[in-house]
C-alpha cells in the first residue's frame, strides 16, 4: 500500500511538472499576446520614419501581428527614449529604433535621465548608412586634401541636419581631426540644408547617403569621400576618408546606424521570438531591396555585440563632443 501511494505521489508530481511546462511553453509561444508598438524618436518622414514603416510591415507579416509605429520627435530622440526608460504598462510589447541619436544624444546632453547601454535591450542592428563628404557642383575642391588645405587657410561653412545629427557630429570629427577652420551652419533637416547645399551657400556636407546620392550621379554635388569602413558599393570610386589617411583621417570611421531596442525588462522569450523573427525578416527580397535603394548595408551585430558596439559608439562622441564643445 505504502508503495502504491509512493508511486501515486511520484506520478501527481511528474504530472505537475509535465503541467507547468506545458504552461511556460504555451506562454512563451504567446508573444505577442497583443499590438507591438514601435516608437520612432523623431518626426515622420526621415530615414528612420521610413525604415520603421517598413520594418513594421514586414515584422508584422512574420509574426501575424499588428505592429503600431509612432512617432515621438523632441530633443535629439532624447525625449522618447527616456519616456522608453522609465518603462510602464506596455512596456513588455513596446519597441524603440534606436539610431546615432541614442549616442551622440548621451554626449551632447548632460544629465540624462536613462542610461544609453544599461538601460535597454540590444536586439538587433538593422541597417548602416554611410556619410558621404560632398560639395557643390561648382565648388574648386576636387579631393579632400585639396578642401583641407584651403580650410587651413580660410573658414569653410557646413552644413547639417540639426545639431546632434549623425552629419553635424561627422563634421565635427572632420574638423577636429584635420585641423580644419570650419563653422556649423544648422538647419531644420536635411530637406532644408540641400538647397544651401546645391546652391553653394555653404562648401560642404557630410550627408547620409540616401540624402545625396542622386544628386551625386546626376552630377549636382561632389563626392569627395565616404566615411565608412570600406568602400561603398554605390560609389565605388569614391574613397574612403580613411584611405586618405592624412590629417589623422586614418581614424575617421562612422556610419549611421539604426536598430532595435527594448527595455531592459523585455521578457526572455519575447526577445528570442523577436530575434527569429527579424533574422527572417532581414534576409527577406523585401527588406534587401529597401536597403539597397537607401545606398545602406544589412546590420551586423545583435544582442551583446550590438551593446558592445553601443557602449563605444557613446565613448567616441562624447570625445568629440568635448573637443568641439558642444552641450546642450
Amino acid at each position: 500500500m505504502k508503495k502504491f501511494l509512493r508511486t501515486a505521489s511520484l506520478a501527481a508530481c511528474y504530472g505537475v511538472v509535465a503541467m507547468a511546462t506545458s504552461i511556460s511553453t504555451a506562454h512563451a509561444a504567446e508573444w505577442p499576446s497583443d499590438d507591438i508598438r514601435l516608437v520612432v524618436p523623431y518626426a515622420p518622414g526621415g530615414t528612420t520614419d521610413v525604415l520603421s514603416r517598413r520594418v513594421a510591415d514586414l515584422l508584422g507579416d512574420v509574426l501575424d501581428a499588428n505592429v503600431v509605429v509612432e512617432n515621438r520627435p523632441g530633443a535629439g530622440s532624447t525625449v522618447a527614449t527616456g519616456r522608453f526608460a522609465r518603462g510602464g504598462r506596455g512596456i513588455d510589447h513596446t519597441l524603440l529604433m534606436g539610431s546615432a541619436g541614442l549616442t551622440i544624444g548621451a554626449a551632447i546632453y548632460p544629465g540624462l535621465a536613462y542610461d544609453p547601454v544599461e538601460d535597454f535591450t540590444f536586439l538587433q542592428n538593422l541597417i548602416d548608412i554611410p556619410n558621404v563628404m560632398v560639395v557643390p557642383a561648382n565648388s574648386p575642391y576636387n579631393s579632400v586634401a585639396e578642401f583641407v588645405e584651403a580650410a587651413k587657410e580660410k573658414n569653410m561653412a557646413f552644413s547639417h541636419s540639426g545639431v546632434g545629427s549623425s552629419i553635424h557630429m561627422s563634421g565635427e570629427l572632420f574638423k577636429t581631426l584635420t585641423g580644419a577652420k570650419m563653422t556649423a551652419v544648422p538647419f531644420a533637416g536635411s530637406a532644408a540644408s540641400l538647397p544651401a547645399l546645391l546652391s553653394g551657400d555653404v562648401d560642404v556636407s557630410f550627408e547620409n547617403m540616401p540624402a545625396v546620392l542622386s544628386h551625386i550621379k546626376s552630377g549636382d554635388l561632389k563626392a569627395l569621400a565616404v566615411t565608412s569602413a570600406e568602400r561603398s558599393k554605390y560609389l565605388p570610386d569614391v574613397p574612403t576618408l580613411r584611405e586618405v589617411g592624412d590629417y589623422n583621417l586614418d581614424q575617421f570611421v562612422t556610419t549611421a546606424w539604426f536598430g532595435l531596442i527594448a527595455h531592459k525588462t523585455f521578457p526572455q522569450e519575447a526577445q528570442d521570438t523577436m530575434r527569429k523573427a527579424l533574422d527572417t525578416v532581414m534576409q527577406r527580397q523585401e527588406f534587401l531591396d529597401f536597403v539597397s535603394q537607401l545606398g545602406a548595408e544589412p546590420g551586423q551585430v545583435s544582442g551583446e555585440e550590438f551593446r558592445k558596439f553601443i557602449a563605444a559608439d557613446v565613448v567616441r562622441w562624447q570625445k568629440v563632443a568635448e573637443q568641439a564643445g558642444i552641450s546642450q
